[in-house]
């Protein structure tokens, strides 16, 4: 037992070690790190505060969201405080039976504080409030209560903001997990299933592709993340889908396409990453979203396709099942693009009956006489 844990984990060691760097992950995140930015860079973030906090995750998001709105009330407690103070409404004052406090009830810095909590989220229990005595105390109640709405608004409008943000929306639409080539109405083809998991569409849905990968210019230079645009299309074209159900869409190698030179025994061997993307507006919101994900080259698998999902039950719906939706089942598939196109020509010269120019026939006189 000892010896099979031993045995896994040393694999499991050299899979990570073999395992490529990946730009996207599976589930759209970039993978990227920015380096030696500018101070001054970093500055326009803060001028740009409604995406940043956007951007932040929920837990930097609601250290923030309780941070303001506690140090405020915390703030304009110190400044009732020192109101009170200055105008000596204090016990430690002992003020007489006829004198008018600024604000009733403020005992100290607890009840100062409790006064500027109920002041901000205008809750009112009516123990305390602000008289006529003081001009700075109802200059500091308009202050307070103009920043409070500030506060709330920003804030709460963050949060829903984030909340219905198109993005998780993307969730729900998922990427089979690997990438197949298979033959597909005669050609051959990269094909990639895609399912929308609500039954609300899509509209105006455009589905594209990357490829990087690391090239050298004829000058030389290296370019690490080199893009090259990868067009995949369904039946109905790849603009305006009706994405209802799952579906599988495919890319067309042929002389244009980046995997026209890759084979079956060599894609293994090729650096890349397909990125593919979906992009399309929300029938709800009507904001737009993309999708991304993307595949190494050990995630593209050759001479398979999918199974099956969709079915029609006897109730006359179609049924979609997704235990079988990143399957695969080996189809038999040519070795590699050229052979595809190098069997077609064959196949249409013999048809043509193209005789071997090569060949030169010669006539031969047969004669009866024998000599001896």
């Amino acid at each position: 037992m000892l010896k099979f844990f031993q045995k896994h984990l040393v694999n499991r060691l050299a899979e990570l070690n073999r395992r490529r760097p990946r730009l996207v992950s599976k589930d759209g995140r970039c993978n990227i790190e920015f380096g030696h930015v500018e101070e001054q860079s970093r500055f326009v973030f803060l001028l740009d505060i409604w995406t940043t906090v956007l951007d932040l995750r929920w837990r930097y998001k609601m250290t923030i969201f309780i941070t303001a709105f506690l140090g405020s009330w915390f703030l304009f407690g110190l400044l009732w405080y020192v109101v009170a103070y200055i105008h000596q409404d204090l016990p430690e004052f002992s003020p007489s039976a006829n004198h008018t406090p600024c604000v009733d009830n403020i005992n100290g810095l607890t009840s100062a504080f409790l006064f500027s909590l109920e002041t901000q989220v205008t809750i009112g229990y009516g123990f305390r409030c602000v008289t006529e005595q003081c001009a700075t105390a109802i200059f500091l109640l308009i202050i307070q209560s103009i920043l409070g709405v500030v506060i709330n608004s920003f804030m709460c409008g963050a949060i829903l903001a984030k909340i219905s943000r198109p993005k998780k929306r993307a969730k729900t639409i998922t990427f089979s997990k690997n990438a197949v080539i298979s033959k597909r109405g005669g050609k051959l083809c990269l094909l990639i299933r895609v399912a929308n998991l609500r039954k609300s569409l899509l509209i105006g849905s455009h589905i594209y592709g990357k490829l990087l990968r690391t090239t050298i210019t004829p000058e030389g230079e290296t370019i690490i993340l080199d893009q090259v645009n990868v067009d995949f299309v369904v039946d109905a074209g790849n603009e305006n889908l009706f994405f209802i159900s799952p579906m599988t869409i495919y890319h067309i190698i042929d002389q244009t396409s980046p995997f026209f030179h890759m084979a079956a025994d060599t894609i293994l061997q090729h650096d890349f990453e397909l990125v593919v993307f979906l992009d399309g507006t929300v029938e709800s919101t009507s904001a737009t979203c993309q999708v991304r994900t993307s595949y190494l080259a050990e995630e593209v698998l050759w001479g398979y396709r999918f199974a099956p999902i969709v079915s029609k039950t006897k109730e006359g719906k179609y049924r979609v099942d997704f235990q079988n939706f990143s399957k695969t089942v080996e189809v038999q598939t040519p070795h590699c693009a050229f052979c595809l196109y190098n069997e077609k020509d064959a196949k249409a010269k013999a048809k043509m009956g193209f005789d071997n120019p090569g060949f030169l026939m010669q006539e031969v006189n047969e004669t009866d006489e024998t000599k001896m």
